[in-house]
């Protein structure tokens, strides 16, 4: 074993308390590292995941119609006029050039408009859907959510969430009435009832075939939107945006289309880093006191060192050594530490039916980041302590000590 490594290790020895403390500290604040990572992780991971669990992740409509100029005798003004229903112009052209990007997965076309379902006495405003599920399924899969009857739109079918199907009072073979814009209804027969965990989509989403809300929308061969899935989330906004110059359409992605959701997730992932700094610190300057601490108590051994031809380099890099161990091993520490932690607040709150109430994220990645982190922190915290150690003078510690 050469030279450096074996006074290294032999200096960690003689100072077992010291080492103790200073591999506890470590080991700590790699757990609060893992612990904190990959909880914050995993909510994000959750909430995009129960986010784009019911829409798609870009969406292209056509663009907002332009405000009118009004003359009048005493001046100008502006009057935006009011949003209707538009039909994308050559909608299969654009979906065969989104569906050629990039990063696009799948596109597929889709039609919605307000309207009310109505049956008995009973009336509640609607969102009509109307799609196509052996396309649109490859954007979002709501078949999954079925929670009585099944997803079929032929015909005169309808499929609508749990909450509206409550308040109408309906079960799955039921009749509802529809009316859409223009007095355009029809009277459908309930083929399947889902639960998407979002109370806004289980109040007010009715689902229809896609000619049929065609149809009921008045835009027959037409349709509102095109939807797409990506294959990097994140890369949506890119994606959106190269469209939108390509076919001159206005294309938005999820990010834009929550952007309190984004904020939230920023904050999180910003205070998640901000802990961590905090951590590394109070490691760094733990491990950069109790090394300090060495060079005072050893100082007679590292003069004796040097007397005898030790060089100053040699000197340094025996502390830098133990800034390494000390890094290294705590953070292996904190590594199981840290993941008996998360599996045991995964057990511990755990809900009734035996899902996980916290999703945490742990991964080989988050692993092998902490190591080198807790690593680079212990050599750069011994830096300082290994200098001094390097300069000290061998005859005038052997002399006072």
């Amino acid at each position: 074993m050469p030279f450096e490594w074996l006074v290294a290790l032999r200096f960690l020895r003689e100072g077992r308390v010291q080492t103790f403390f200073i591999l506890t500290g470590v080991g700590v604040g790699t757990t609060v590292i893992i612990f904190l990572s990959a909880l914050i992780t995993g909510l994000q991971q959750s909430i995009i995941d129960r986010t784009l669990g019911t829409q798609a992740q870009v969406i292209i409509r056509m663009p907002d119609e332009v405000p009118q100029v009004l003359d009048t005798l005493a001046d100008a003004r502006v009057e935006r006029p009011a949003q209707r229903i538009r039909s994308i112009v050559g909608w299969q052209q654009t979906i065969e050039i989104a569906s050629r990007m990039p990063g696009v997965l799948a596109a597929a076309p889709s039609i919605a408009g307000p309207g009310f379902a109505l049956r008995s006495r009973g009336s509640k405003a609607i969102a009509l859907r109307g799609i196509d599920p052996g396309d649109y399924f490859r954007i979002v899969d709501f078949g999954r959510f079925i929670e009585s009857g099944s997803f079929d739109l032929t015909g005169f079918n309808a499929v609508i969430g749990t909450d509206l199907a409550a308040d109408l009072g309906i079960r799955v073979g039921d009749k509802i009435r529809l009316q859409a814009v223009g007095d355009r209804a029809t009277i459908l027969q309930v083929s399947g009832i889902i639960d998407a965990g979002v109370r806004d989509l289980n109040e007010r989403f009715v689902f229809v075939s896609l000619r049929m809300g065609q149809t009921l929308l008045g835009l027959e061969g037409g349709v509102s939107s095109v939807e797409l899935k990506v294959a990097d989330l994140f890369e949506a906004s890119v994606i959106a945006d190269r469209l939108a110059d390509r076919t001159g359409l206005r294309a938005e992605s999820w990010m834009q289309l929550n952007r309190q959701l984004m904020t939230g997730l920023r904050t999180q992932g910003s205070s998640s880093v901000v802990i961590q700094v905090f951590v590394v610190l109070a490691v760094a300057l733990g491990i950069a006191s109790v090394l300090a601490v060495s060079v005072v108590q050893k100082s007679r051994e590292i003069g004796i060192m040097r007397a005898v031809g030790t060089r100053s380099s040699q000197v340094l890099r025996i502390f830098l050594i133990q800034g390494l161990l000390v890094g290294l091993v705590g953070s292996v520490g904190g590594i199981f530490t840290g993941f008996g932690l998360v599996k045991f607040f995964e057990a511990l709150t755990r809900n009734p039916d035996g899902t996980a109430s916290l999703t945490f994220a742990l991964n080989g990645a988050l692993y092998v980041r902490t190591t080198v982190i807790a690593t680079l922190v212990g050599i750069a915290a011994a830096v300082l302590p290994a200098r001094r150690a390097s300069r000290l003078d061998p005859a005038e510690v052997i002399r006072y000590g």
